[in-house]
């Protein structure tokens, strides 16, 4: 069967991710989204997670910080010589600038810090993924691992690794460490994704849309959005040379209209988030 996972990442970045997550996600058109724990309105969200037990939200392992204007730093640390600041004291601005840096065992901790700061402001969270790919950096990746077999929450590191590779701009890595993180997970029963998709940092039409919710193979596709509602979304990316507001402005209307749901619906492909796959784990 060809089942896809529609989520929301980068809640809890700003007011209208908020916004768009709780829109989409009651209205059933959405499956998932995670949050971004240093983030200025990661407390918003984790209000209403407090209020409503059925939101499934994971945590978006964060470790960078992209835009030029609107930043964020560690939650864990405020020591240089952690690796996790730039100059100014945030998150540095890509992966490659992080792996320059970073002393593994800062992010390791700084993850932890994550994951437990939302689970104690209320997420129960239902599954990791990862900001930029940062945590899945190879410097990074064996504590990215260990954590979530600690905490036993399913991580987003699909099967087929080059859907995910080809997205993400980490440098250069060896696959070779992905496939045995992925025989680790496999071997500790942890459900796992069999590839990833993810929509463009551009507007595009409806139909393109079909392509990436309709998964070409069968198995579990993992389908990364990033809804927005308007009103914020358009000063955060003002100063940043290559992101533009109306993709994911477009995106939440495009999801909230209902037209993608007719043409999942139509192709016979079903849905499932992450809240079912960590209890079936669990149990």
């Amino acid at each position: 069967m060809k089942t896809v996972i529609l989520h929301a990442d980068d809640v809890g970045m700003c007011h209208g991710a908020n916004v768009a997550y709780l829109d989409l996600f009651r209205a059933g058109r959405l499956d998932s989204g995670s949050v971004m724990v240093p983030c200025p309105w990661f407390p918003e969200i984790a209000a209403a997670a407090r209020g409503d037990a059925t939101l499934d939200l994971g945590v978006h392992l964060t470790l960078t910080s992209e835009w030029p204007a609107y930043r964020w730093g560690p939650i864990s640390t405020r020591s240089a010589a952690s690796g996790l600041m730039d100059a100014d004291g945030y998150f540095p601005p890509n992966v490659a600038t992080l792996r320059a840096t970073v002393r593994p065992e800062a992010a390791r901790d700084e993850m932890r810090a994550q994951i437990d700061r939302a689970l104690a402001m209320g997420i129960d969270a239902t599954h990791l993924d990862t900001h930029m790919g940062a945590a899945l950096a190879p410097e990074i990746l064996p504590h990215t691992l260990a954590l979530a077999l600690e905490y036993r929450l399913p991580l987003l590191l699909p099967r087929e690794i080059g859907s995910y590779l080809g997205v993400l701009k980490l440098g250069e890595v060896d696959r070779a460490l992905y496939a045995e993180a992925f025989a680790m997970m496999t071997a500790a029963g942890m459900p796992v994704i069999d590839r990833f998709a993810m929509t463009p940092n551009r507007a595009v039409s409806a139909e393109s849309y079909r392509d990436i919710v309709v998964p070409a193979e069968a198995g579990l596709t993992f389908v990364s959005l990033h809804p927005n509602a308007p009103g914020d979304i358009e000063a955060i990316t003002a100063a940043h040379p290559r992101q533009k507001p109306e993709w994911r402005i477009g995106e939440y209307e495009r999801f909230g209209d209902g037209t993608m749901d007719a043409v999942i619906a139509a192709a016979g492909v079903a849905r499932c988030g992450f809240r079912a796959l960590r209890d079936r784990w669990r149990g």
